[in-house]
């Protein structure tokens, strides 16, 4: 239900590329939380978390880009892996909100595939961690996100790409 709500949050059109929806919501969505609760729940409560799901492969879509389909191009995932982690580290130590959120819902996106698509099954251990880790994530900055937009109503949120209509 976490990620139904952010999705509804976030997703403005439905065509093109998933990561520059995160980078552009959250671009927008950092600057107008004036009382830093998504910094907060970033550094303070979920530095760990968040730092684990960064370090794991397993919810870096190349890596299964790779796994799946082994072509050349997918040869070089971990190349890009370490540049991408690299990329964390310095957008963390900056104190990029923005950026460091757009790379953990890049990868939360990545594990929620995995659920919706039929990489996990019941009573499993496989990813359980990053699962829990995700959903306590979620569970704190899905409520923050939603208030602030709240808090703000006049930005340019968008229309609702599914909005309810009449028959």
């Amino acid at each position: 239900h976490l990620w139904i709500a952010f999705n509804a949050a976030y997703a403005r059109d439905i065509k093109g590329d998933e990561r520059e929806r995160f980078r552009s919501f959250f671009e927008a969505l950092v600057p107008l939380d004036t009382e830093r609760r998504l910094y907060d729940a970033v550094w303070e409560r979920f530095s760990g978390p968040v730092r684990l799901l960064i370090d794991s492969p397993h919810v870096y879509a190349p890596f299964w880009e790779h796994h799946n389909s082994g072509g050349a191009q997918a040869q070089d995932w971990k190349a890009r892996f370490e540049r991408a982690r690299a990329a964390f580290r310095r957008a963390f130590a900056a104190g990029d909100t923005a950026a460091v959120l757009c790379m953990l819902f890049d990868r939360l996106y990545v594990l929620r595939n995995q659920l919706v698509h039929g990489g996990a099954t019941w009573g499993s251990r496989v990813n359980r961690g990053q699962l829990r880790d995700g959903a306590q994530i979620l569970a704190r900055l899905v409520p923050v996100i939603l208030d602030v937009m709240m808090d703000n109503p006049e930005a340019a949120w968008g229309a609702p790409y599914f909005p309810v209509v009449g028959d």
